[in-house]
């Protein structure tokens, strides 16, 4: 895998990911009583440790993106 995801990338990634994966648990929100609002938030917050921990988007890699300098 290539790596394409910067530093400062990295760390918002990962942080916005610990976020969602806390929100449902809780926050005590409405819109998380319902399951699938959980299931979204959880698969997002997955997604946004992966990419965190692998520096690697396959979404950038579409688009010939990078943030990172090397």
């Amino acid at each position: 895998m290539t790596v394409n995801v910067g530093t400062l990338d990295r760390m918002i990634r990962g942080i916005l990911g610990i976020v969602l994966l806390a929100l449902p648990f809780v926050s005590g929100m409405a819109l998380f009583d319902s399951t699938l609002a959980t299931i979204i938030s959880v698969v997002i917050g997955l997604v946004m440790l992966a990419v965190a921990a692998t520096r690697s988007c396959p979404l950038y890699t579409i688009l010939g993106m990078r943030t990172c300098k090397a």
